[in-house]
C-alpha cells in the first residue's frame, strides 16, 4: 500500500508533468523535488529572528497545522539558457516566472482537494508578492521554508540550491496530516561555502549589488520591477536571475556532481 508521502510526493511530480496539456502555456518544467517538515519544528520558530518578527508559523497558516509540504519545480533547461545573456531577464524567463506561480496556485488547490478527500485539512498562501516592499522580507518565506523542510540549502545568491539546482520556483503546503519529515542534510551545496572555489553568481549579478556576505534587497527589486515593465503584457514579472543562470548549481547541486560543466 502507498503511504501518503509516497502519494503526495508522486500527486506534485504527475501534475507537474501533465499540466502543460490542459493548461495555455508554453513553459516546459523538471522534475520537482518535495520535502516535508513537521509543522513543529523549532526553526519554524527561529525565522521570527532570521527573516522577520511577523513571520507566520504553520500553525498560523492552519490551526492544528502538523505537516508543511514544500517542493521545488525546476525551469526547463531552454527556459534558464534563455535567460544567460544580456542585463534584461529574458522574455521567457519572464514568462515562465508567471505561468509557474499560476501552476502553483493550481497544484496547491488540487492537493489540496486530494487531502480534503482524506479527511485532511491544507491551507496555502501565494507563491509570491507577500512580502513588505520596504523591509524586503516575506511573512512566509518559500525559501526558509524550503530549507527549514530540508529541500536544500542557501547559495551565496540567497537562493535555496536543490538536487535539481536553483533555477525554478518554490511552493508550500500546510496540512494537518501527520507525515515523517524529510532528514535535513547538515553539509553545505553552495562550492563558495564549502571551500571559496566559486562565487560565479556575485559576477553574474548585472548590477554589482551581490555580494558574498551581502546583498542591496533594494536595487535588486528595482531592477525586478524594471524587467516588470517591460514585459507588463505578461502579467506580474517582477523578475531578474542573472546570478543563478548558467552556474554550476543552476541544474544540480554542485557539491554532489563530479560532471564537467562549463561557464
Amino acid at each position: 500500500m502507498v503511504n501518503l508521502k509516497d502519494e503526495i510526493n508522486a500527486f506534485i511530480k504527475d501534475y507537474v508533468k501533465s499540466y502543460k496539456s490542459h493548461a495555455q502555456v508554453s513553459s516546459d518544467w523538471g522534475e520537482p523535488v518535495v520535502a516535508f517538515a513537521d509543522a513543529n519544528d523549532s526553526l519554524f520558530l527561529k525565522l521570527e529572528e532570521v527573516v522577520t518578527p511577523d513571520h507566520y508559523l504553520p500553525s498560523d497558516l492552519l490551526a492544528d497545522a502538523r505537516t508543511v509540504i514544500s517542493y521545488f519545480i525546476p525551469f526547463g533547461k531552454e527556459i534558464v539558457l534563455s535567460n544567460a545573456k544580456g542585463k534584461c531577464a529574458s522574455k521567457q524567463w519572464a514568462k515562465s516566472y508567471a505561468e509557474t506561480n499560476q501552476l502553483i496556485i493550481d497544484l496547491n488547490k488540487a492537493l489540496s482537494e486530494l487531502l480534503e478527500k482524506k479527511s485532511f485539512k491544507a491551507a496555502s498562501t501565494l507563491p509570491t508578492h507577500n512580502f513588505d516592499k520596504e523591509k524586503f522580507v516575506s511573512r512566509w518565506s518559500q525559501k526558509h521554508v524550503a530549507y527549514v523542510a530540508g529541500l536544500g540549502k542557501f547559495g551565496v545568491h540567497r537562493m535555496i540550491i536543490t538536487e535539481r539546482g536553483c533555477c525554478g520556483r518554490l511552493g508550500s503546503l500546510v496540512t494537518n496530516a501527520k507525515i515523517v519529515p524529510t532528514v535535513r542534510v547538515e553539509t553545505e551545496f553552495c562550492l563558495y561555502k564549502i571551500d571559496g572555489s566559486c562565487g560565479i553568481c556575485i559576477t553574474k549579478c548585472s548590477l554589482k549589488v551581490l555580494k558574498p556576505d551581502a546583498l542591496n534587497k533594494k536595487a535588486c527589486y528595482e531592477e525586478c520591477l524594471r524587467n516588470a515593465s517591460k514585459y507588463a503584457e505578461l502579467g506580474l514579472t517582477d523578475v531578474c536571475g542573472k546570478c543563478v543562470v548558467n552556474v554550476p548549481c543552476s541544474f544540480v547541486n554542485p557539491s554532489t556532481t563530479c560532471l564537467p560543466l562549463k561557464y
